[in-house]
């Protein structure tokens, strides 16, 4: 059971316009996760995805820190939990939520993305970075392997040698190599960071939401189709993309010459 203080301090959660903002808040632990934190993070996830006026979910965190990854003192002392705890019921579900989302998920990483904090933000549908943030996959340091989906995620995100090397070597990557090795999106100024993130975050949630749930969808499917099954689940989830109030909408609007207003219907 989680308790009340914990659910509104730990992690805040908010939705404005259309966004649902996620906060990891344990600034002084450089918003690392422990079970509570993991555990609430999974219900929000659950809430982003069925209330349907969440049209966007916008991750970040608190402080100087994205997320440290794993609280390592619940791992040692009387009360701690194994590894295998710690991935089946922590972390391998929220990074299956994020994927399973029918919306668009944003990393918003504001400062140092680390272990299975840096694969928690990988696996979001768009990473963007403060100038002075940081990817770290800390594993190797201390006889770990990079889990969150982290040897998934990154040889496909920047090729299979770079990815080897930085979990090899556990080097920091900053935010402006990030971006130039397509790890992530984009890199803002810290001025604009938080202006510039929250504008996407603002514009998905204006845009077709079932349209960007099948493009989702699609690109999912792809990490392990061959051309010939990509292309028949193009045309089943386009043929179903077609049928959307907002695709009816598009396209009447593009022809009155005015703006869309698109419902997420």
């Amino acid at each position: 059971e989680l308790s009340s203080k914990f659910r509104f301090n730990d992690l805040l959660f908010e939705i404005k316009k259309g966004v649902a903002h996620i906060t990891l808040n344990r600034p002084e632990k450089f918003n690392s996760f422990n079970r509570e934190m993991a555990l609430t993070m999974q219900a929000r996830l659950d809430e982003c995805a069925s209330v349907h006026d969440i049209r966007c979910v916008y991750i970040t965190g608190a402080g100087k820190a994205f997320c440290a990854g794993q609280d390592l003192s619940e791992l040692i002392g009387e009360n701690a939990i194994g590894i295998d705890q710690i991935l089946s019921e922590h972390y391998n579900p929220i990074i299956t939520k994020i994927r399973n989302m029918p919306k668009p998920v944003i990393a918003a990483v504001n400062g140092v993305a680390a272990g299975a904090g840096a694969n928690i933000a990988l696996c979001c549908d768009i990473v963007v970075a403060a100038q002075s943030s940081s990817f770290l996959q800390a594993f190797s340091k201390i006889g770990l392997i990079p889990d969150s989906g982290g040897t998934y995620f990154l040889p496909r995100l920047i090729g299979w040698q770079k990815a080897s090397a930085l979990m090899m070597l556990g080097e920091k990557v900053p935010a402006a190599e990030a971006e130039r090795l397509g790890m992530i999106y984009k890199v803002f100024t810290e001025e604009s960071f938080s202006e510039e993130s929250m504008k996407i975050a603002n514009t998905l949630a204006q845009m077709p939401t079932k349209g960007l749930a099948f493009t989702k969808h699609a690109l999912n499917y792809s990490l392990s189709s061959s051309l010939e099954a990509q292309l028949l689940k193009e045309d089943e989830l386009q043929q179903k993309a077609a049928a959307t109030y907002d695709y009816k909408e598009g396209v009447a609007a593009f022809l009155e010459k005015r703006i869309p207003v698109f419902k997420g219907e």
